[in-house]
């Protein structure tokens, strides 16, 4: 739990320490205690820190702080200009920022407006037009907002990166690059992500004015509350194991990740016949659907929820402790975020990993990633059979794809359209 000691120790206004205590924060996290005072004094941050780890409040509340210490001008007619944007790479987490500056923000006479894709654009612009002090957006949306001139971006102030590394893996470089030519120059820049890679350090350098570089740990390390299996299993038989796992542990809310949309529907409609209520969400469903589902998952309806990466990212379900990768990812820093949908906020959780012989050199990568082995076994009933030859021929041309994925996140041509949430 997070003493408001804690809180009213880093320089934050009494309204948004007595939030803090009300919503039953006690001692601010490691990410918090660092980020917060220097984001009051309006340097740039350069911070990396594990998801469940409060990171959303650290650059949440001081930005509140801020804008609330710097009233606009209340002319008459006038309508709050934005002075905050923060950046996500998917729907999700843009809704989920939003509700935490919604929650922080409450009580004072700030305003704020949320666009993503998926959804339509009118109300997102009507509400722009009584203006917002904060706008949360996923890139793809705020370029469409911009071109039509539904938001003004020249007073903002401080801009968000939330998720930097995902929003690099998406491709959202050349957004990103749009969007700048329309701030000011003269601004705060905060950039926040779960992992830093050498893409990352180099998006810094044009993003970032001499920045407060904060690791809370060490780098694209795991949350240490998360225990991580690796079960060796036949391709043909993870979906019979992942069933008796859940149905004979009687496991309730369980997330688990495939790679592709296609293979998510397939398992959850697979799952359902083996008699779990099972739901599927991914960058093909519709917001309403993919809501839909998530409250489902939340309200235990359901007892599974099969997810891409890019649908999951942003997720927050409180008190999950189940996470199971039905296929290892193919961007190896993408599982530290998986597993980290579980064991948030000092909880324990459980995180299990699928492995076929085929993808042994993904889980190599991730060993890479995490600094660790992480150690095989069998589970009884579903042993492997070690006469079945490899046939990982896709090695190659998957290699192909992930150097395909860093290149277009780098702005460099490579003839695939971009996602755009």
């Amino acid at each position: 739990m997070w003493s408001i000691m804690g809180f009213s120790s880093l320089g934050l206004n009494q309204d948004l320490v007595k939030t803090a205590k009300l919503l039953g924060y006690d001692q601010a996290t490691p990410i918090q205690l660092a980020a917060i005072p220097v984001i009051l004094k309006r340097q740039d941050v350069m911070a990396r820190a594990q998801t469940g780890t409060g990171k959303t409040a650290a650059f949440a509340l001081p930005i509140v702080h801020n804008l609330c210490a710097q009233p606009q001008d209340a002319a008459a007619g006038s309508q709050p200009k934005v002075r905050t944007l923060v950046l996500t790479p998917t729907r999700e987490l843009a809704q989920q920022v939003f509700n935490s500056f919604k929650t922080y923000a409450k009580g004072s006479s700030l305003k704020m407006a949320i666009a993503y894709g998926g959804v339509s654009l009118r109300p997102q612009m009507a509400a722009l037009q009584l203006g917002a002090d904060i706008l949360v957006a996923t890139p793809g949306r705020l370029i469409d907002l911009l071109f039509k001139g539904a938001v003004d971006l020249s007073h903002l102030q401080s801009i968000v990166f939330d998720e930097a590394d995902r929003m690099l893996d998406m491709g959202f470089i050349t957004d990103i690059k749009r969007i700048l030519k329309r701030v000011p120059s003269q601004r705060q820049t905060l950039l926040f992500s779960a992992t830093f890679d050498d893409e990352i350090f180099k998006l810094s350098k044009t993003l970032l004015s001499d920045p407060v570089l904060i690791e809370v740990d060490s780098s694209n390390t795991a949350a240490v509350e998360v225990e991580q299996v690796v079960y060796n299993v036949d391709e043909d038989r993870k979906r019979a194991l992942l069933s008796y796992l859940i149905g004979s542990k009687n496991w309730q809310q369980v997330l688990i990740f495939t790679r592709t949309k296609q293979g998510a529907d397939h398992l959850a409609k697979e799952m359902v016949k083996d008699g779990l209520k099972t739901l599927a969400i991914h960058g093909d469903k519709s917001q309403g659907a993919r809501e839909k589902a998530l409250q489902e998952f939340k309200d235990g309806n359901i007892r599974a929820l099969v997810a891409t990466d890019v649908a999951a990212r942003g997720l927050d379900i409180e008190s999950l402790k189940y996470v199971i990768n039905y296929e290892l990812p193919f961007i190896a820093e993408d599982y530290i975020h998986r597993i980290g949908r579980t064991g948030r906020a000092g909880s324990s959780g459980i995180a299990i990993s699928l492995l076929s012989v085929d993808e042994t050199y993904l889980l190599e990568e991730v060993e890479a990633v995490l600094g660790e082995r992480l150690p095989q076994q069998w589970f009884a009933g579903f042993e492997p059979d070690l006469t079945k030859p490899a046939t990982n021929t896709r090695k190659n041309s998957r290699s192909a794809q992930k150097r395909r994925h860093k290149e277009r996140a780098l702005g460099k041509p490579t003839g695939n359209r971009r996602r755009r949430p």
